[in-house]
């Protein structure tokens, strides 16, 4: 779900609920059939993992960044680095998994801390995953790479992504739309930016983005 909105809409808030970091003024928020408020802090916390725009990088290892309890081992560390397409860079460094990294990641750029914070995403297994996308210039290399692990190491999961750039979230399931911290529209892309009214369609038209329009080809058997 590519979740869009002007600044002040709404955006971070709306994780913050999630987390019950505030609760709802009413409402509800429904997970699998389940009222959020019905479950514990930490029942709900350890179900959803975001990757946040500042990805959290800590001094230590490589190994201690993407499993900092130990739970898991060498093997399962480089298939999630793998997964995220980092086990190169990280291969090609001295010490691998061992290699020291400084505290906030001033090693890594900015879309190599994302994707390592993605790779320990990988490893807890979540069912949701938050996604805040960088808005610090990211290389396209790296960008693209990005995109590529949200599609295949996330398919099973659902994915909330909290977009600055449209491009991103084009091919998303479905669209979400907040305004002044209400829903303004939810629906599948196509669907929005067919209709030239809608808030998604104004804001393509404004980045001069058109989405690519899906045809159907019909087979006649004589």
């Amino acid at each position: 779900i590519g979740i869009i909105g002007r600044t002040g809409s709404g955006k971070s808030s709306l994780c913050i609920a999630l987390f019950r970091i505030i609760e709802p003024a009413n409402g509800e928020i429904i997970i699998d059939n389940i009222d959020i408020r019905q479950l514990g802090l930490h029942d709900v916390r350890s179900k959803i993992t975001i990757i946040p725009q500042d990805a959290v990088i800590f001094a230590g290892t490589v190994r201690f960044n993407v499993d900092p309890f130990g739970h898991y081992s060498d093997i399962e560390i480089w298939s999630a680095l793998e997964l995220v397409h980092m086990k190169e860079r990280i291969t090609a460094m001295a010490g691998g998994l061992s290699d020291l990294l400084t505290e906030g990641g001033e090693n890594l750029s900015a879309g190599e801390r994302q994707l390592l914070c993605m790779a320990r995403a990988i490893l807890r297994k979540s069912k949701i995953f938050v996604l805040d996308e960088a808005t610090a210039a990211i290389d396209m290399e790296t960008d693209r790479l990005i995109q590529m692990t949200i599609r295949s190491a996330f398919k099973d999961a659902t994915v909330l992504t909290i977009a600055h750039r449209l491009h991103t979230i084009l091919d998303s399931t479905r669209i979400l739309v907040l305004s002044n911290g209400r829903l303004q529209e939810f629906d599948e892309p196509q669907r929005l930016a067919s209709n030239p009214k809608s808030a998604f369609a104004k804001l393509l038209r404004d980045a001069n983005i058109q989405l690519p329009t899906t045809t159907t080809t019909t087979a006649s058997s004589s």
